[in-house]
């Protein structure tokens, strides 16, 4: 059993030595490629969302291997890869074809994100990550600084951040078209799953589900329906529910146009919850200080069906999903959950502003690893700290189990909540024997 550090040896360490004894274990760095080098993929997890990860990684480079652990969905999207090589657990197939694999991708439940970057990364291996980053905080701040360490190319996949129109917003409103910005609100459709409910009866595994690969990390719990395949989002120990869904492309724009990093505190209300299901509904505000270009925001989160007070919208449909960011001059409106602003409120003079063009989600992460400058969304300067403040909401929820919580105190730099005790599985996850957080 590798020896475990403590949170302050982890969040103080300075010295370079010192982050890559703790972080990555020693492993050499990654290599970038050459721009005529053909990049060897393998993707873990290639249903849902990895049908659509695996065919870029596949179109980006060779595959050389895939993993999945329900084997109807391996030998079934698997057709599209004949000479990859199939797992149905990562651990094996990092294990066997390490030496053969330049670069993965992971789009499984939310709960085995870090545990497959992390070996990954480890091992030199550049990594496209599915959104939300991670399933805790811990392992958002975690994921960051091994990429840092190991030199790898890396990308969340919230596609949004490519998008010119998002990026073209985002520059406005730092650019100072809405003035001093002092609200930002974001709301969405989500859930689509069942939320607030009890743990469905114990049913016999499938024969094509890998099971204990399929709960990883998770703590042991028998097979029911309501997990595998889609409806895992709503379970703690799997999901982050509607709030790491989807805020990681809702509150994109508003998070790029005003760093929205590091908030001092963070408050829910919520449908009341269980502890094992997540609320039917969550309303969250969050608090955070001034930085050195603009001062304190506020900004409130809505799902299960509760949205923005439509006055603050001035006579526009607020719809499923949105986000609204209210300044001094002026409000911007954005339309559902992906894009940028749909519609500027008031007498706002927009900035002229450059944004850099991106050749496309996927390519930022592929060119990145033939040496190109870093994706947008790559973990240690963009995904991991958006990853980390929507997370924090989940904090805040947690604790709202009755219904109203207490203001949750939140120290970002030590990862730590300064008032409120029973927060740390939730902070911090503890795996299952097998697989590794620390070094």
């Amino acid at each position: 059993m590798p020896h475990q550090p403590t949170r302050r040896q982890f969040l103080q360490t300075t010295a370079a030595a010192g982050v890559g004894f703790w972080v990555a274990g020693g492993v050499q760095a990654a290599e970038s490629r050459s721009p005529n080098q053909r990049i060897a993929m393998a993707s873990i997890g290639i249903g849902g969302k990895g049908d659509s990860d695996s065919n870029d990684a596949g179109r980006s480079g060779d595959m050389v291997a895939i993993c999945d652990v329900d084997e109807n969905t391996l030998n079934g999207i698997g057709r599209r890869f004949p000479n990859a090589k199939k797992y149905t657990d990562f651990r094996k197939m990092l294990d066997e074809m390490g030496k053969s694999i330049d670069a993965v991708t992971v789009s499984t439940p939310d709960h085995m994100h870090a545990p497959a970057a992390l070996m990954a990364m480890r091992m030199g291996k550049h990594a496209f990550v599915q959104k939300p980053l991670t399933r805790t905080i811990y392992e958002a701040r975690l994921l960051g600084m091994v990429a840092r360490l190991m030199k790898v190319a890396t990308q969340m996949g919230n596609q949004g951040t490519a998008d010119g129109g998002l990026r073209e917003g985002a520059a406005k409103i730092r650019a100072g078209a809405l003035g001093t910005v002092s609200e930002v609100h974001v709301w969405t459709n989500r859930p689509i799953w069942p939320q607030g409910i009890n743990r469905p009866a114990p049913k016999p595994e499938p024969a094509n589900l890998k099971w204990q690969e399929w709960l990883g990390v998770a703590p042991e719990r028998p097979y029911a329906d309501g997990y595998h395949p889609f409806k895992w989002r709503g379970w703690w120990d799997f999901g982050s529910g509607a709030l790491g869904d989807m805020a990681c492309h809702t509150v994109n724009m508003a998070f790029m146009a005003l760093d929205l990093r590091n908030p001092t505190s963070v408050q829910a209300v919520t449908s009341g919850h269980n502890k094992d299901s997540y609320p039917s509904w969550s309303i969250i505000n969050f608090e955070f200080p001034a930085n050195n270009w603009r001062p304190a925001i506020k900004f409130t989160w809505y799902d299960g069906g509760k949205k923005v007070d439509p006055g603050k919208l001035d006579g526009e449909n607020p719809g499923g999903s949105g986000a609204l960011v209210i300044g001094s001059k002026g409000k911007a409106y954005s339309k559902g959950d992906y894009g940028g602003v749909s519609k500027w409120l008031g007498n706002v003079e927009q900035p002229k502003v450059d944004v850099p063009h991106s050749p496309g989600h996927f390519k930022e992460w592929v060119e990145a690893i033939r040496g190109g400058k870093p994706a947008m969304s790559n973990f240690p300067d963009y995904a991991g700290p958006l990853t980390e403040t929507i997370l924090l909401g989940n904090l805040a929820v947690w604790a709202a189990d009755k219904g109203e919580g207490p203001k949750v105190e939140w120290d970002a730099q030590n990862l730590k909540v300064k008032n409120v005790q029973g927060l740390e599985q939730i902070v911090k996850p503890v795996y299952r024997p097998g697989y590794t957080l620390d070094v």
